[in-house]
């Protein structure tokens, strides 16, 4: 894959005529990946938990982009009967979908349960992502050039999944769960593609990470000593979102990008710079982790991914 060093916004190619579906899309990342496509003449569903906020950032980008093609539809990824009833109606609307972005993101609460009785961080950046994967792959599946891009973190090399323990019953550390959670989020992108691929599928599962970008993950966590760490200690160190965008940007638009790749900034450490293909742990790139952890997935989710049959050699 041809890397371009100082690859930016301005690289996107015209994306006119074709539909995007952004997890996060009122602020921070998915705010500054929303603003971008927009730009480039992409049709852009917000889809966001405070269906307020999402219409003042589409009020925002419509403001410095008359005739944006933009709609907000509401999603709480931390309930699954949200996450169906959204592709219900996404389906009712939408023949088909370019490019999903799985954005949204959760950083260090204290131990919550979401409706399901899922620990919050897993609910929210991987079961939710999952599940809504699942129930609209097959608008995916009809579109030319179609991508599912699931945005994981740096944090991934250092988690792992705590199958005897996925609640945090026993212990649970906030920043342990996000590590786990983003761990969750590469083992899926990748057996995702691992599926597509061995299904003769032309849709992609392509994996991105932001490095580190000052959003309100970090800032907004209720966690004290991580708020402090994050939000102020390393602040100077960070990317503004319209940079730490570029990783899953890149990975949604750019033509030579492959299925299973990683995508993050190519600066020190991975911390910062323009988009370029990094490494996946190899953990996470393990396809027997990958398979048990699709297998719990589907459980806990309810979701059955419907994947094409192979064609015959």
């Amino acid at each position: 894959m041809t890397q371009q060093k100082r690859w930016n916004a301005e690289h996107i190619p015209d994306q006119t005529g074709r539909i995007f579906l952004v997890t996060g899309a009122n602020s921070g990342l998915g705010l500054a990946t929303t603003r971008a496509l927009a730009r480039r003449g992409a049709q852009v569903i917000l889809a966001v938990r405070d269906e307020e906020k999402g219409r003042r950032a589409m009020a925002d980008i419509t403001a410095e982009q008359p005739g944006a093609r933009l709609e907000v539809r509401p999603l709480d990824l931390a309930d699954l009967d949200s996450v169906r009833a959204f592709a219900e109606k996404v389906r009712v609307d939408h023949p088909r979908i370019d490019v999903l972005i799985n954005n949204a993101g959760l950083m260090a609460p204290p131990r919550t349960l979401s409706a399901q009785g899922h620990e919050l961080q897993f609910a929210v950046n991987h079961l939710g992502h999952f599940a809504l994967t699942g129930l609209l792959l097959d608008l995916l599946s009809g579109a030319p050039d179609s991508r599912v891009v699931t945005v994981s973190s740096a944090n991934h090399r250092q988690g792992s999944l705590y199958f005897d323990d996925l609640t945090g019953e026993r212990r649970y550390k906030p920043m342990a769960f996000y590590n786990q959670s983003k761990f969750a989020n590469a083992v899926f992108g990748r057996e995702l593609h691992r599926r597509l691929d061995a299904a003769g599928s032309a849709v992609r599962s392509v994996l991105a990470h932001p490095g580190y970008t000052a959003t309100n993950l970090q800032s907004g966590t209720p966690v004290a000593l991580v708020r402090l760490l994050f939000g102020r200690v390393l602040a100077p160190l960070a990317q503004a979102p319209a940079d730490g965008a570029l990783s899953q940007l890149y990975a949604a638009t750019e033509p030579e990008v492959r299925g299973g790749e990683f995508i993050g900034p190519g600066g020190m450490a991975e911390l910062r710079g323009a988009p370029v293909r990094v490494e996946l742990s190899k953990a996470a790139a393990d396809p027997q982790l990958g398979a048990r952890l699709w297998d719990l997935s589907e459980k806990l989710t309810g979701v059955r991914f419907t994947l094409p049959t192979p064609m015959p050699a």
